[in-house]
């Protein structure tokens, strides 16, 4: 645990805070009938349990947290991205919101195909053409549906963080020194995240522009951001490059609700994201294939069961490719995909012997290095309400493009469509026409905010950025638990996998055993070491009210208390 001192004031019930020169980051808490918050940032987790102390449920939590980690958490946390919001009410209610980013009404299918039939990625993933209309805002919103505070008081820990600013960590200004030159390619005004000199651990990053992004926010409600002042800076911003969002985008955008994806697994009830996150399809068929085989029997990691969970995960990342598009555009092909003849079908090439080639389940298509960034909250209160959340701008700090005058990042999500059929996006993920480019359409996504029910009621709340390494992260995290009868902790920390189909490897962290890889390559399974994958928020409950959270130990993720 890093310790460190913060300082505030509290008024009238409300914390109104000085400059943030220090925090508290804490891994993990075992606590009984208490509001808890996990997320990537020990101030945005507190800034979701101060909230839950003025009397808010985990719904005003969460999109406290959100805010905050707009403020404090720029690379993924947002409000000019988007995201998934899956809840459960502790009355049994539950409910989905969907405020992924959409395509700009001037988008085309071959909006990033030159005249010779190249796909240009640049265009996709750096600069204004790259940007979604971005959804955030709009799901703040409609989540207010079910909190018990006002926006205004939802709000403020995140206007006072941008404006009196805060200590970053080592992390942080790591983040922030490596992508100074893309910031400054991209932005043609001066931007808070750079400055003359390297940032370094404990530089105060002060956003007032961003503070009164927020404050009209405070005021005037939704249209503070897409109409007015705001949408204004948004449309010149798009004006000063090759972007295409205008001020009808802004003014249209909508969250939609959707009805969430539930299937069972081994006495459990899980409820995820369904489509346009292709999460919720993939987990379900994952957990369905991986069942067929009782991994229950095998210990976490073993050769036997990273075998049957790859296997799984190469067979639903093909259909990924193949079927999995917005709704609204497409036929919803879920049912179908997650049917038990159909997964059946698709097992029997299974054999413990040796791997499948990718080739069996799909067509090879060569795939480039990936890279991830998204954030994710779990969130439990003191009555038993949950919710989980994965939110973001896609790469690491979107666009790279700052509003200018108003203080965020663009997201750079257009990159998530197939911008050309069979052309891998910054993740390495394989698209076709269900996921190409069309005017309003949500691009899919990988994101897999899910909480799992025992008997009706909320057992576990997890999700976890990385790309499309989120699905399979979640689906690990669900294994240690269910199956393989880990704890939070472990659960969590433990070395993790992946393989998405295409490129036709398995992705391990450095410190996966030896033992477990030396058998795979005999097997044929080709394998990739690298840093870490994903950074998994778990929250556990039992049925005496006991609560073991976990922040993951990959970042400066931190769990706060009410």
């Amino acid at each position: 645990m890093k310790k460190f001192f913060i300082a505030a004031v509290l008024l009238a019930g409300n914390v109104y805070w000085a400059q943030f020169t220090g925090f508290n980051i804490v891994k993990e808490v075992k606590v009984k009938n208490k509001g808890v918050v996990v997320s990537a940032h020990p101030l945005a987790s507190e800034a979701g349990t101060q909230i839950m102390k003025m009397g808010g449920n985990a719904y005003d939590a969460v999109v406290a947290t959100q805010y905050a980690l707009a403020v404090v958490y720029p690379q993924a946390g947002n409000i000019g991205g988007g995201g998934f919001l899956v809840g459960v009410k502790n009355n049994g209610e539950k409910f989905t919101l969907d405020y992924r980013e959409t395509a700009p009404k001037k988008a085309s299918r071959d909006m990033y195909v030159d005249k010779n039939g190249k796909a240009n990625t640049d265009l996709s993933q750096y600069g204004r053409l790259a940007v979604g209309i971005p959804g955030s805002i709009s799901g703040f919103f409609a989540t207010l549906k079910y909190c018990k505070l006002p926006m205004d008081k939802i709000i403020q820990p995140a206007i006072d963080l941008a404006e009196k600013g805060f200590a970053i960590t080592k992390m942080e200004a790591e983040m922030l020194n490596t992508h100074k030159e893309k910031f400054l390619k991209n932005n043609t005004s001066s931007i808070a995240f750079v400055k003359d000199t390297p940032w370094k651990a404990g530089d105060i990053l002060v956003q007032k522009e961003l503070a009164e992004t927020l404050r009209l926010i405070q005021k005037q409600g939704e249209k503070g951001f897409y109409e007015g002042k705001t949408a204004n800076l948004m449309v010149s911003e798009m004006k000063k490059g090759n972007g295409i969002i205008t001020l009808d985008d802004l003014k249209n955008y909508k969250t939609a609700a959707r009805k969430p994806l539930e299937f069972d697994y081994k006495g459990s009830r899980v409820v995820t994201m369904p489509l346009p996150s292709s999460g919720g399809v993939l987990l379900a068929q994952m957990l369905t294939m991986a069942g067929y085989e009782n991994l229950e029997k095998y210990q976490q990691n073993s050769t036997e069961a990273v075998q049957i969970m790859t296997e799984a995960e190469r067979r639903a990342f093909a259909d990924r490719a193949e079927y999995m598009g917005d709704p609204d555009f497409i036929e919803d092909k879920t049912a179908y995909l997650t049917s038990d003849a159909y997964l059946k079908n698709r097992w029997k090439s299974f054999s413990f012997s040796k791997a499948t080639p990718s080739s069996e389940v799909g067509k090879i298509i060569s795939q480039p290095n990936e890279s991830t960034q998204t954030t994710h909250i779990s969130v439990i209160d003191k009555d038993g309400n949950t919710a989980s959340v994965t939110t973001t701008l896609n790469g690491y700090y979107g666009s790279k493009v700052v509003v200018s005058g108003a203080g965020f990042f663009l997201n750079n999500e257009m990159d998530d469509f197939s911008i050309k059929p069979g052309v891998p996006n910054m993740f390495g993920a394989v698209g076709g026409e269900a996921n190409s480019i069309r005017p309003n359409k949500r691009m899919l996504s990988s994101m897999t905010p899910t909480i799992l029910l025992k008997n009706g009621k909320p057992y576990m709340v997890v999700g976890t950025p990385g790309g499309t390494t989120i699905p399979t992260s979640v689906y690990q995290s669900i294994v240690n638990v269910v199956d393989f009868k880990l704890n939070a902790n472990i659960s969590v920390n433990a070395p993790k996998f992946h393989h998405q189909w295409l490129p036709e490897k398995i992705t391990v962290e450095n410190n996966f055993p030896e033992s477990t890889i030396t058998v795979l390559k005999s097997k044929n399974y080709v394998i990739e070491k690298i840093k870490y994958i994903g950074k998994t928020e778990l929250i556990l409950m039992d049925d005496n009210g006991n609560i073991h959270a976990v922040a993951d130990g990959r970042g400066d993720d931190s769990v706060a208390v009410e």
